[in-house]
């Protein structure tokens, strides 16, 4: 699968990404929701650079475990 369709697989909304704040409000997806006490539910979003190193490090990962690796899952896991 190739970056654009990996890509596709997300809902894009303007947003700040979590590891480039500098870059002002740019395309992001939700990577993961956290739980800050007393603070209620916050969307961690990514831009697209960051979704597609991050599938990256998903799929190597799953590669040396021994897992199937399925794309478009940042954000869906629990917990």
């Amino acid at each position: 699968m190739n970056q654009q369709q990996i890509l596709a697989l997300y809902e894009w909304r303007t947003g700040i990404c979590f590891r480039h704040p500098g870059l002002g409000e740019v395309p992001t997806a939700v990577v993961g929701v956290i739980h800050p006490p007393a603070e209620g539910e916050h969307e961690v979003r990514a831009c697209q650079n960051c979704v597609v190193a991050i599938e990256d490090m998903r799929r190597e990962e799953a590669a040396r475990a021994g897992f199937e690796y399925v794309p478009g899952q940042l954000g869906n896991c629990p917990g």
